[in-house]
C-alpha cells in the first residue's frame, strides 16, 4: 500500500510574477527609430486625453528622457537601486506635459549591470507603482538584453517602434520573436515611424506582419503610422515635447491619433 510519505516530493512552482495591464513598454530592435521621442509624445498624448501618467525611463545603459525634456531631475533610477528611495519617492512632476518622470541616469552604464534578482523586484515594484497611474508608459533600451526584456515581460502592451530601414525591420522582428517565445500571446503591436507617408508606412508594416505570420503564426496588430516631419527634429533640438511646441504638425497628430486608438480598446 502506497503511503503520502512514499509519494515523491514536488518543488512547489513559483507563482506567475505579475503584469501591469496598465503598463504600456516601447520597444525597438535597434536604437536611432525615436523610440524616445516617441515614448514622450505617447506620455503626453496620453496626459492630454485626460490620463494619470508615469513616463518611466527603462534604458538603463543609456537614459535620456530627462535630455530630451532639458530636465534636471534631482531624484533618478540610481538613488533607488541603491536603496536610498523607493520608486514612488523617486517620480518627478513634469508641469509642463501633465505627467510625472521617473528619470534614469544619463551618462552611466552601471544601472545596466545590475544583477537579474535585483533587477526583477524593480520590475515587480514598478508593477505595483502603476497602480497608482491610469498608464505608465515604458521607454525601453534597444535590443533584447536583460534588463530590456524584464521590463517588458511586465508590460500588458508592447509598442514596437520600426522604421523602413532594414535593420530596423530585422531587429525589430528579432525583438517581437524574442517576445513572443518568453511569453507567448503578449499583445504586441507595430508603431511605424519616420514614413513618407501614411500608405507606406502601411506597407513597411505589411512587410514585418508577413515575417511574424509567416515563421512565429502571429499577428501583431498596426498601432500607428507616425509620418515623417521635420517639426520632430526641432522640438528635440529645443528640448520640448512636440505637443506643446508644434501640437498642429502631421507626427503630433499621428501620435494623438495612436492614443485616440489604444483608449477605444
Amino acid at each position: 500500500m502506497t503511503t503520502a510519505s512514499d509519494l515523491p516530493t514536488l518543488a512547489p512552482r513559483p507563482a506567475p510574477r505579475a503584469k501591469g495591464r496598465n503598463v504600456m513598454a516601447v520597444a525597438s530592435g535597434k536604437g536611432g527609430v525615436g523610440k524616445t521621442w516617441f515614448s514622450i509624445t505617447l506620455a503626453h498624448a496620453l496626459s492630454r486625453a485626460g490620463r494619470k501618467v508615469l513616463l518611466f525611463d527603462g534604458d538603463l545603459g543609456l537614459a535620456n528622457v530627462d535630455i530630451q525634456l532639458g530636465l534636471m531631475p534631482k531624484t533618478d533610477l540610481g538613488s533607488v537601486v541603491a536603496g536610498r528611495m523607493t520608486l514612488n519617492q523617486a517620480c518627478v512632476p513634469y508641469t509642463e506635459g501633465g505627467f510625472d518622470i521617473l528619470a534614469g541616469r544619463s551618462g552611466s552604464g552601471t544601472l545596466a549591470n545590475i544583477p537579474l534578482s535585483r533587477l526583477q523586484l524593480l520590475g515587480d515594484d514598478l508593477v505595483v507603482l502603476s497602480n497608482s497611474y491610469d498608464k505608465v508608459v515604458v521607454d525601453l533600451g534597444a535590443g533584447v538584453e536583460k534588463t530590456t526584456r524584464n521590463f517588458a515581460q511586465q508590460a500588458g502592451t508592447i509598442m514596437v517602434v520600426t522604421t523602413d530601414e532594414p535593420t530596423s525591420l530585422t531587429d525589430a522582428y528579432a525583438f517581437i520573436k524574442v517576445t513572443h517565445m518568453e511569453r507567448p500571446g503578449t499583445d504586441m503591436r507595430i508603431v511605424v515611424n519616420m514614413a513618407n507617408s501614411t500608405r507606406e508606412g502601411e506597407r513597411i508594416y505589411n512587410t514585418l506582419l508577413k515575417a511574424c505570420e509567416g515563421f512565429l503564426k502571429i499577428s501583431p496588430q498596426l498601432a500607428g503610422v507616425i509620418r515623417r516631419d521635420l517639426k520632430v527634429r526641432e522640438a528635440i533640438r529645443n528640448q520640448t515635447p512636440i505637443l506643446t511646441r508644434s501640437p498642429n504638425s502631421e507626427a503630433a497628430a499621428d501620435v494623438e491619433a495612436i492614443v485616440e486608438r489604444l483608449l477605444r480598446t
